[in-house]
């Protein structure tokens, strides 16, 4: 148990006077400003006075209890998450943050690290999400890590290389109709007091303590290169873009940076709740969801978090396509960089606005390749080991033999 937690209590992000307790962690988001269209999160808020001087002063390394001052209680035992590299593009001046380091490869790793530690602390047996990705594998590797036992509502598009991962840490794996998952899950936490690390919200309000771990990525940009000029992240339900700008806000209120980055969300066309809510003015929304490839981000209802984020930072809400984000996946493969589809939004998303920018911006690539839908289905072609054969295959291939 790490008791150099500075957390306080809970505050609505509808309306920061309104305040809870630090325990128990709400699941549902804001009792008070929410209403039947909207339901507000909470976040956290630290007795920022007492910050550690040296706490940014830290040499690089894994591990969010080194941030344990501007984090939730961590309850639970990590797997070494976070301390991931900061790689630059060649001749661009962009950055991406490599989360597909962590330890099940994802971004999710952080938010799964105080999430879990958020069960531990309610002493629940186990934990309980909605995910046929990165979410839920990363949740049932916390989970084992901590001793309890972990449930996976999962839909039947779940890629393969997912689903041995979940069952491999002794996840319960349900596959049911995906509208079907919020229910079931509601329904489970009520009959077995497991906890949720989902969210149970109309619109998006997700976990009170696991954005937070978020925030850490902010922290080992600050100490490579400061600043940058904009952050460029993909978008599913926005946790991840409202933990990293809120991570930079923190710096800027203990006096160690003077602005935060522009905060650029890219959401796949194919949906875009959040550009919707942004364009009309709406803390939060729901939209109709086309087919995309970019599964791990496609969502049709969009929360409020990342709506404060692109707000109070001047940022904004970007569409990107399949074929954008393909591209921009095919040119990291080919800089040593292998994601996932959704992962390469940032880059994506980068793209179409490069020209507004002449400092470093920085693209958060979410996920290894290994996760992406179709990974595995197929193998190599067999060929004769016959120079005669082969050596086409190089010319055509631009090597000169």
């Amino acid at each position: 148990m790490n008791d150099d937690s500075l957390a306080t209590g809970q505050r609505s992000l509808g309306d920061p006077g309104v305040r809870y307790p630090l325990w128990p962690p709400l699941t549902s988001g804001c009792p008070t400003t929410s209403t039947d269209t909207t339901s507000y999160p909470v976040e956290v808020d630290y007795d920022y006075d007492r910050v550690p001087a040296g706490l940014f002063q830290q040499p690089p390394g894994p591990g969010l209890e080194r941030w344990a001052p501007l984090l939730p209680p961590l309850r639970a035992p990590g797997l070494g998450e976070g301390g991931t590299p900061l790689i630059e593009l060649p001749g661009h001046g962009v950055f991406v943050k490599d989360e597909s380091r962590n330890p099940t490869w994802s971004h999710k790793d952080r938010l799964n690290r105080v999430a879990v530690s958020a069960a531990a602390g309610v002493g629940a047996p186990g934990v309980v999400v909605a995910s046929s990705g990165n979410h839920g594998a990363s949740a049932a590797a916390y989970a084992a890590r901590a001793g309890l036992r972990c449930i996976v509502l999962a839909s039947a598009e779940m890629p393969p290389a997912v689903s041995s991962f979940l069952r491999s840490y002794g996840a319960v794996v349900l596959a049911v109709p995906t509208a079907a998952r919020w229910p079931l899950l509601r329904r489970i936490t009520a009959e077995t007091g497991f906890h949720p690390v989902s969210n149970v919200t109309t619109t998006h309000t997700g976990h009170a303590f696991g954005p937070e771990g978020y925030k850490t990525i902010a922290y080992e940009i600050f100490a490579e290169l400061g600043v940058p000029a904009a952050l460029f992240v993909p978008t599913g339900y926005g946790e991840l873009l409202f933990g990293v700008w809120k991570g930079f806000a923190e710096l800027v209120r203990l006096g160690l940076a003077g602005t935060t980055p522009r905060a650029f969300s890219c959401e796949p066309a194919a949906g875009g709740p959040l550009a919707r809510a942004i364009a009309e003015g709406l803390p939060a929304t729901s939209v109709e969801v086309a087919p995309t490839d970019a599964y791990a981000i496609s969502s049709a209802v969009s929360g409020y978090r990342a709506t404060v984020a692109i707000e109070e930072s001047a940022g904004r809400a970007l569409l990107v396509d399949d074929a954008e984000m393909a591209l921009a996946q095919r040119d990291l493969a080919r800089c040593g960089l292998w994601y996932e589809l959704s992962s390469a939004a940032g880059l994506a998303g980068f793209r179409q606005v490069r020209e507004e920018f002449d400092g470093p911006v920085v693209c958060v690539a979410t996920s290894s390749g290994f996760k992406d839908v179709g990974v595995g289905d197929r193998g190599p072609e067999v060929l004769e080991p016959d120079w005669a054969v082969v050596r086409p295959r190089l010319l055509e291939a631009g090597i000169r033999c």
